[in-house]
C-alpha cells in the first residue's frame, strides 16, 4: 500500500508543478461538511491511506505530513508506516498546526492550493486572511486530486430516499419548516441555506442511504418565507419521496443547481459560515448574506417527547442484541477462532435480529489488548487479534434503528484483569457515575460538566484525549452537534445542555502498547426535580462488568449506584431472555455486597 500512496503524491506533485502551486492543504472532508464521507470524496485517505475521522494533509514539493489529533496517535503511524507522510500530532503544543506550518515553510509569491468546495468559509477563511498577509496567494479554484483521481474513484451516490414516518419523528416536515420560519422572522432574514445533510434529512423526515453509518442522502436546501427548495439528484425523485416534499410544501430541484440559484438571490439570506463551503459561500451577494447559526441544529437536539419515548424502548432492543452477543462470546471463545472482527459481525448480527434495525451507527470498535489503547481503533478481518480467556476488551459499537440512534461501550475482562487495570477501570467507572449523578443550573454548559468524568483519574495523575461525550440523533448521525462534554472552546464545551438533548456519556484511559478502558452509556438532559436545574437520564441498558471493579475504591453512594443500575437493567431485559443465557445474565446484573 505504501508504494501505491508514495506513487500517488509522486503524481500529485506532477500537478502542483504544472500548475505553479508550493503545497497542497487536503481536508478529511466533503462539501456538507461531514464528518463520515461518501467514497466520492474520500480524498485524505485516497491520498495518506489514513482512515481516521480527523485529519489535515499538507503536501508540498519536498514533504508530505498529516495533523490529527491525540485519538490517532497510535493508529496512524501504522497507517502512514513505510510512506513518505509524517504524523505531526496536534494539541501538544500550539504551534504544531497546518496552518502555522505554512507560515514557516512558504514564501512570499509562494501558492497553496485548497479546493473550495471541500473547506467551510470559516475555516478557509482563516488560512486565506493569514496567508496573504504574508503575500501567499491561496487558490480555492483548482482541485489537483480529481485530476489525478480517475480510474478507481467512486461517483456520487444515488441511493434511493425514503420517508422516516412521523409515528417516529413526533414532528411534520410542515411544523418543522414553521418552526425554522418563526427564527427566521426573530433574525429579519427572507431566505436560510441549509448545507447540513442530517439537518437537512431531520427537517423533511426523509432518510437515505449515501453514508456509510449515517441515515443521510446528498443534497442541499433553500427555505424562504413562503416557498422552499430541496435540491437533490434527480434520480432520487420518485414519485412516494415528491409526493411526501409536495405535502411539506417543499419544492425538489436538481442537487448541482444550488450554486446557480444562490447567486440570483436578491434578499437577506442566512448561512452558516461553520457549515458551508466556500464555493457556495462566494456565490452568494454579500449584500444579502447574513452569518448566523443553522436554525434546525439546536432544534433537532432537543429531542420531543415522542422521540424520547422511542429512545427508551429503542435501547431495550439494542440491550436485548448485547446480551446474546456477549453471551455468545462467553459459550464459543473456546470453541472458535473469533477475532475483534468477527465479534464485531456478531454484535451487528444479533442488533439485525431485531425489529426496525437498519445497520450500525459507526464502525464498531472492538479493540483486544494494547488494540484498546488506540481509542478509534477499527478492526479487520486481516489483521484482527483472535479473542482469548486473557486481558480485557473495549469493545464500543451502535446500532441505526428507525426508531433510534445506540452508542455504548463496555470494558470485560476476558481473564483475569491485572490490579492496575482494575483499579483503572473504576476511576473511569466513578468518573462516568458522577457525570451521570449530577444536578446542575440550567445554563451549564459541557465544559462545566466535563471535569467531574475526570476528577477521579487527573487524582492520580491519570487522564484520556478525547472529550467525554457528544450529542447523539435520532435515526441519524451518532456524532450530533452542538452539546457534548468536552474541555476547551468547541462548541461542544460551550454549548448549554437543553431538556430533551441525548448524548453519550463515555470517559476512558489508555495505556499505549497494553489496554484501553472505555465505559460508554448514553443520557438524556431532564428537568431536576429542584426548580431552576437540570439532571441525565441514563437509557442504555447494559451491566457492568463486576470483575473489573475494585470495590474498595469505590463510595457508599457509587456502589448503590451500580446495584440500582442493575437492578434495572435486569428488570428491563429479562422478561426478553430465557433459560441458560438468563441464569448467565443474572449473574452479570449481579450486587455489589458491602
Amino acid at each position: 500500500m505504501c508504494q501505491k500512496i508514495n506513487s500517488r503524491i509522486k503524481s500529485l506533485r506532477k500537478e502542483m508543478l504544472e500548475k505553479n502551486i508550493s503545497a497542497i492543504v487536503i481536508p478529511n472532508c466533503d462539501p456538507h461538511n461531514s464528518e463520515y464521507l461518501a467514497d466520492h470524496w474520500k480524498k485524505l485517505p485516497w491520498i495518506s491511506g489514513f482512515s481516521g475521522s480527523a485529519g489535515t494533509i499538507i503536501i508540498s514539493m519536498e514533504s508530505a505530513g498529516l495533523w490529527t489529533d491525540s485519538r490517532y496517535f497510535i493508529q496512524a503511524p501504522t497507517e502512514l508506516k513505510d510512506s513518505e507522510i509524517v504524523l505531526q500530532k496536534m494539541g501538544l503544543q500550539d504551534k504544531n498546526t497546518p496552518l502555522k506550518w505554512l507560515q514557516s515553510n512558504l514564501k512570499k509569491g509562494d501558492s497553496v492550493a485548497m479546493t473550495g468546495d471541500m473547506w467551510a468559509h470559516s475555516e478557509i477563511s482563516k488560512y486565506v486572511n493569514s496567508l496573504t498577509k504574508k503575500s501567499i496567494n491561496v487558490q480555492t479554484s483548482i482541485d489537483l486530486i480529481s485530476n489525478i483521481w480517475v480510474e478507481d474513484r467512486e461517483p456520487l451516490p444515488s441511493h434511493p430516499v425514503f420517508p422516516h414516518d412521523v409515528t417516529y419523528a413526533g414532528i411534520s416536515a410542515n411544523e418543522k419548516i414553521q418552526q425554522i420560519r418563526n427564527q427566521m422572522d426573530k433574525s429579519e432574514v427572507e431566505w436560510h441555506l441549509v448545507t447540513t445533510l442530517d439537518d437537512i434529512a431531520w427537517i423533511c423526515n426523509l432518510r437515505g442511504n449515501d453514508v456509510s453509518f449515517n441515515p443521510v442522502f446528498l443534497a442541499y436546501m433553500l427555505i424562504g418565507k413562503s416557498k422552499t427548495y430541496l435540491y437533490i439528484d434527480e434520480n432520487k425523485q420518485t414519485e412516494t419521496i415528491i409526493e411526501s416534499l409536495k405535502a411539506a410544501g417543499i419544492e425538489a430541484k436538481l442537487y448541482n443547481t444550488i450554486a446557480s440559484d444562490l447567486s440570483e438571490i436578491d434578499k437577506t439570506i442566512l448561512v452558516n459560515p461553520e457549515d458551508c463551503n466556500e464555493y457556495l459561500y462566494q456565490t452568494i451577494s454579500k449584500e444579502f448574506l447574513v452569518e448566523g447559526p443553522t436554525i434546525s441544529r439546536l432544534l433537532k437536539a432537543r429531542k420531543n417527547d415522542v422521540e424520547c419515548q422511542h429512545i427508551e424502548k429503542m435501547m431495550v432492543k439494542d440491550g436485548i442484541a448485547l446480551v446474546n452477543a456477549f453471551y455468545w462470546l462467553e459459550q464459543n471463545i473456546d470453541k472458535e477462532r473469533i477475532t475483534e472482527a468477527s465479534f464485531a459481525d456478531k454484535i451487528a448480527f444479533f442488533r439485525s435480529q431485531q425489529a426496525g434495525y437498519y445497520g450500525e451507527s459507526f464502525p464498531a470498535i472492538v479493540g483486544y489488548k494494547s488494540n484498546g489503547a488506540m481509542n478509534h481503533y477499527r478492526p479487520y478481518h486481516e489483521t484482527a487479534l483472535q479473542l482469548k480467556r486473557e486481558d480485557i476488551l473495549l469493545c464500543d459499537s451502535g446500532g441505526q434503528y428507525v426508531d433510534g440512534t445506540s452508542d455504548i461501550t463496555r470494558t470485560i475482562a476476558l481473564g483475569t484483569p491485572r490490579e492496575e487495570q482494575k483499579i483503572a477501570f473504576t476511576l473511569v467507572l466513578k468518573g462516568h457515575i458522577a457525570l451521570d449523578s449530577i444536578q446542575y443550573p440550567k445554563g451549564t454548559t459541557g465544559s462545566q460538566l466535563d471535569v467531574l468524568a475526570r476528577q477521579h483519574l487527573w487524582q492520580a495523575g491519570m487522564n484520556y484525549g478525547h472529550g467525554t461525550g457528544h450529542g447523539v440523533g435520532f435515526f441519524m448521525n451518532v456524532h450530533e452537534p452542538p452539546q457534548g462534554f468536552a474541555l476547551g472552546t468547541g462548541s461542544r464545551a460551550t454549548t448549554a445542555l437543553e431538556v430533551g438533548m441525548f448524548s453519550s456519556n463515555e470517559p476512558g484511559y489508555y495505556k499505549d502498547g497494553e489496554y484501553g478502558i472505555r465505559i460508554e452509556n448514553l443520557i438524556l438532559t431532564q428537568e431536576s426535580a429542584t426548580e431552576g436545574f437540570l439532571c441525565h437520564y441514563n437509557v442504555t441498558l447494559y451491566p457492568m462488568d463486576l470483575n473489573m471493579i475494585e470495590v474498595s475504591l469505590l463510595s457508599p453512594q457509587e456502589i448503590d449506584w451500580i446495584n440500582a443500575y442493575h437492578i434495572r437493567v435486569y428488570a428491563e431485559l429479562s422478561p426478553y431472555i430465557s433459560g441458560d443465557i438468563k441464569t448467565w445474565f443474572e449473574k452479570q446484573c449481579g450486587l455489589i455486597e458491602v
